[in-house]
């Protein structure tokens, strides 16, 4: 069996959804299973929706918009009279019963029950899409087999419960179903994490005991560096689960970090193509004596750089490592880059949440620290050591480091 992505921008509008059922044609559309994510800026959109509730604004509008930008798109599938469009509106006014009934202050949980909607659209939208041109398929629930933690807006999957769920599909069908979302014992939906579409399929992939699974992208497949970012960029044709994983912890967009390991656990292959020229091969990840070693960039922005320094200038002990890192666990900030020396701490840190300033005000209860926000870590894979100097033009830099493989910066 095969496992299927498509992210967000190839199901953007009605033709993007059409194109969907092109590339099934290029692939062949047997004993796989399709995981689809929210249509173009849809997640963006319901994030909204949420921000507004919280502030007492009109979040209705916001709501109505979403509605109509998705009736657009399904005009252009579909009759007038399809049964699609009162399924459409059944998602939006679930949407707006929850918030009006919802007593919960808890905003990651009101979060993934809304914005968790664009999935259950999107995926509905494109399974009676194939249905209708005769790609036979039946569309799943995906909270109905992904079981997970309480961990709103990063669910912890409950391995051996999906596993169980999952086993039972038959593998001669065709499936449609969602990204990013899974349930938890009392059925509230929980979301993966941002992006979290590529670790869905994973999962489906492990579960399945899947051939292979491809992600279908915008871009021919992995390439040395974002092209938007960075110029003379190639594809990578073949790289390791290993170095696939480097790459998305270091921030590659092209992959969701928590992806490679089910499939890696199996060696179930992984290819990465684009949806606009199916036929091409992509980049594959697996275990292979042609992967390639090219030095590669990657660049996250929005980071935060924390300096921490102890008040009597003592040295930065384990008793301190395990306080600072306890509290960066209890405020859900993913650490990028450490760097220490006898008296101080340097982090990178990822603050998904929005969670720096609480995390800063009580560390400073008994270290000093400095906060500086809005600055970017640069990376570079497979770096020659001997071109480095290129790396510094043009560039304030606040940390670096500096290994066999990798070189990193943090610049303002």
């Amino acid at each position: 069996m095969k496992v299927y992505k498509f992210g967000g921008a190839s199901v953007k509008d009605a033709e993007g959804v059409k194109n969907v059922a092109m590339v099934l044609e290029t692939q062949g559309f047997e004993k796989c299973l399709l995981v689809v994510s929210a249509m173009g800026k849809t997640t963006n959109a319901l994030e909204k929706v949420v921000e507004y509730y919280f502030k007492k604004q009109n979040y209705q509008d916001e709501i109505e918009t979403i509605k109509q930008n998705h009736i657009e798109i399904a005009k252009g599938l579909f009759e007038d009279n399809h049964a699609v469009f009162g399924e459409i509106s059944l998602f939006f006014d679930d949407i707006d019963s929850f918030l009006r009934r919802n007593k919960s202050p808890n905003y990651n949980f009101v979060y993934d029950q809304v914005v968790s909607c664009g999935e259950m659209i999107s995926s509905k939208i494109l399974s009676e899409y194939l249905n209708d041109i005769q790609f036979f398929n039946h569309w799943l629930d995906a909270r109905d087999y992904i079981k997970t933690d309480s961990t709103y807006r990063e669910g912890g999957v409950k391995w051996q419960e999906t596993e169980h769920n999952i086993s039972k599909l038959d593998k001669i069908n065709c499936y449609v179903t969602q990204g990013f979302i899974g349930s938890d014992d009392n059925n509230f939906t929980v979301t993966l994490g941002r992006e979290g579409s590529d670790y869905t399929a994973a999962i489906f992939a492990y579960c399945l005991n899947a051939d292979e699974m491809t992600i279908w992208k915008d871009v021919p497949g992995v390439m040395t560096g974002d092209p938007r970012k960075f110029e003379n960029v190639e594809l990578l044709s073949n790289i390791s689960y290993e170095e696939a994983i480097e790459m998305a912890y270091y921030g590659a967009s092209v992959i969701h970090p928590k992806t490679l390991q089910p499939l890696k656990q199996k060696n179930i292959p992984f290819f990465v193509k684009s949806f606009v020229e199916p036929k091409k091969p992509g980049t594959k990840v697996g275990n292979s004596e042609e992967n390639e070693l090219l030095e590669s960039y990657i660049l996250k922005e929005n980071q935060t750089l924390l300096n921490v320094e102890t008040r009597d200038f003592s040295f930065i002990a384990e008793d301190h490592m395990s306080l600072i890192f306890g509290l960066l666990a209890k405020y859900k900030i993913k650490v990028s880059l450490v760097q220490n020396s006898a008296i101080s701490l340097a982090l990178c840190l990822e603050d998904k949440f929005g969670n720096a300033n609480d995390f800063n005000e009580e560390l400073q209860q008994s270290f000093i620290t400095q906060l500086t926000k809005n600055v970017s870590l640069f990376t570079v894979r497979n770096v020659n050591l001997d071109t480095l100097d290129q790396f510094y033009k043009d560039k304030k830099v606040l940390l670096e480091q500096i290994s066999k493989k990798t070189f990193q910066m943090v610049t303002l």
